[in-house]
């Protein structure tokens, strides 16, 4: 580029003019949503350097930014809540206490999102609780519109609660540490996010009435089939039974496959779940699985209650009661999935039996399907044809590890919730001490944040909350690229005098309006921005300008930097503001005008409770 910079006009020989082309270019992009926001950050790196406006080492700084290490950090440390299934048994709590109270469960709601999301990402949050609230929604006969929205702003709400709650507020400390200040402490935040919490909770108990009007509807699942539809389609009904493993039963000892329990007396071993220290973990029900003192034994039964009261003191076994529909409040570890046949499989024309099912898959059969109709007798014994559909039930991960290693038989449908499973639920304590660990790391200030998140994904692989692979599948990679792509803006912004220039312009429009004016006016600039763009990315380029007013001014940038964070996070506006915002438009049926109605006027008042609060807890 420089070869050909002479021969153009003078403006065009500016490097501010490129960068503001380039920065108009980006947010273009960002609107149109043609590109991924993360191909366009690697566009903006490439033209930086070949530009020649910014060196390599410029261009790829954010790869060494300990900021950016400590937001993938993060994904981990929240793939570890939600593996161990945190986040799902504070969905169940939510469900058991509701009751029949819209107010109760919406309060209820909004406080768990808000809590949740301040330790791990809020879009997983979010996709975890959508659906508990249709589920909710639909046992009051109430519409999701009502509770949806308060979904979704919780979810925003929750990045506004602790320093690592969302990347605009790590942005915002890393800027003051580079400015050569202190920066922000973990719950520098959280004073705010409480006032805006409280705020939101008691709004959305308002303009919840003003998405619908209060008619009942009958709320459908867009999500799949779920284990209650399969159940009914196989008439499992009254099938599912538990029992304990006595003391002194004849059972202790003994294989699954020696005491042919599924052969002889109709009962078929589901899972097991077995004492480990001090909770119970469920294991696969294999043909050489020996069974042991005070195991419980999920069954499927093929023979009268009286028969099996009369069975299970026979064998020593003594029955407990079984919650929910065959088995479905066990959800989380035990699943149910359809199977079918391989063209020229080896297994067509032999039975199940035969087959040695259970000792090959760790998996039982509980439903057979041929030419769409269920068959219900000695389907163990029955030749396999192809076309034939099997419902094989068992522990999650053998059903996923049948889907990967099997060859005569492919993974047809799972239900909905597959995607609940809980591959780690025993380690839940240990995953709780770990995030308490980085927790206390970072108040303490004993090791630099990114060390702290470090020994906390540490902590959760010993633990086994996490594995490598899950670790790092969990990293979102398009997050840290469109992060570190931003990057270079803020250094080319600062490099060919960008910031001034914007400083000076912003001063110029809201210096008559006084301080709170100037706050207020940043405020209302970053959240108009964040609407279209990502908020991460409007951080990066708007906290060097806050800063730079702060110093203009002769201000502390802190409380600058802080109503920057907030107003990136208060995207209540419109449904592409954020990603919550979009999970939740298709379930609860809105229209784009239904958040602007609701989300216009509340960021407003969180933009009034921002700059009225900021200064006093951060003085100017």
């Amino acid at each position: 580029m420089n070869n050909i910079t002479p021969h153009l006009p003078t403006f065009l020989q500016e490097p501010l003019f490129w960068v503001l082309a380039l920065l108009v270019f980006a947010i273009w992009q960002f609107i149109r949503n043609k590109l991924r926001m993360d191909v366009v950050a690697l566009l903006v790196m490439a033209f930086f350097s070949l530009s020649g406006i910014l060196t390599v080492q410029e261009v790829f700084a954010g790869l060494s930014d300990p900021n950016v290490v400590l937001i993938a950090l993060l994904f981990i440390v929240g793939e570890g809540l939600v593996r161990t299934g945190i986040a799902y048994q504070v969905s169940e709590w939510l469900m058991r206490v509701a009751g029949a109270s819209e107010v109760r469960v919406l309060v209820l709601l909004m406080l768990s999102i808000a809590v949740l999301g301040s330790f791990m990402s809020s879009t997983g949050i979010v996709a975890i609780f959508i659906p508990v609230v249709l589920a909710i929604c639909s046992s009051m006969g109430i519409s999701p519109k009502r509770l949806m929205m308060p979904l979704s702003v919780a979810g925003l709400i929750s990045g506004m609660m602790t320093l690592i709650a969302t990347p605009p507020n790590l942005v915002a400390h890393s800027e003051l540490v580079k400015a050569g200040l202190e920066g922000l402490n973990f719950f520098s935040f959280t004073p705010l996010g409480l006032a805006v919490l409280l705020m939101g909770i008691g709004y959305m108990l308002i303009a919840r009435k003003w998405l619908d009007n209060g008619e009942s509807v009958e709320v459908v699942s867009q999500q799949g089939q779920s284990m209650s539809q399969l159940i009914a389609e196989y008439q499992l009904q009254g099938r599912a039974k538990m029992v304990v493993v006595n003391p002194k039963s004849p059972v202790i000892g003994r294989t699954i496959y020696e005491l042919k329990l599924r052969n002889e007396h109709h009962l078929n071993v589901i899972a097991i779940q077995r004492l480990k220290r001090l909770s119970r973990v469920t294991i696969s029900a294999f043909g050489e699985t020996n069974l042991r003192e005070k195991d419980i034994l999920l069954m499927d039964i093929g023979v009268s209650d009286e028969k099996f009261a009369s069975l299970c003191e026979m064998l020593g076994l003594k029955q407990i009661e079984v919650k929910g529909d065959y088995f479905s409040s066990h959800s989380k570890s035990v699943g149910m999935a359809e199977v079918a046949l391989m063209p020229e499989a080896e297994s067509i024309g032999k039975t199940i039996s035969e087959l040695g099912f259970r000792s090959r898959y760790g998996l039982s059969v509980v439903g057979f399907k041929r030419d769409n109709e269920i068959l219900t007798q000695d389907i163990i014994h029955t030749p396999l044809k192809l076309g034939d559909v099997l419902l094989v039930m068992g522990v999650w991960s053998q059903i996923q590890e049948m889907d990967k290693q099997n060859k005569d038989f492919f993974l047809l449908k799972t239900p909905v919730e597959s995607k609940q499973a809980v591959p780690a639920a025993s380690q839940a304590p240990h995953a709780i001490f770990s995030v308490l660990t980085m927790v206390v790391l970072m108040i303490t200030g004993l090791v630099p944040n990114v060390m702290a998140a470090l020994i906390a994904c540490l902590m959760l692989g010993k633990f086994r909350c996490v594995d490598m692979k899950s670790a790092y599948e969990s990293i979102h990679w398009p997050s840290l690229i469109l992060i570190v792509g931003m990057m270079p803006f803020s250094i080319a912004m600062q490099k060919t005098g960008g910031v001034h220039l914007v400083v000076e312009g912003f001063l110029q429009a809201t210096s008559s309006l006084g301080t709170y004016g100037i706050l207020a006016g940043m405020f209302v600039l970053t959240a108009l921005i964040s609407a279209f763009i990502s908020n991460t990315a409007t951080a990066i380029l708007m906290m060097p300008i806050a800063i730079g007013i702060a110093q203009k001014l002769g201000y502390s940038p802190v409380p600058f930097a802080m109503t920057v964070a907030m107003a990136a996070s208060a995207a209540f506006i419109t449904p592409v503001s954020s990603p919550v915002n979009t999970m939740v438009l298709a379930p609860a049926g809105y229209k784009f005008m239904d958040f602007v109605k609701v989300g216009l006027p509340f960021a407003i008042l969180v933009m009034g409770l921002s700059v009225f609060l900021i200064p006093v807890l951060f003085p100017l």
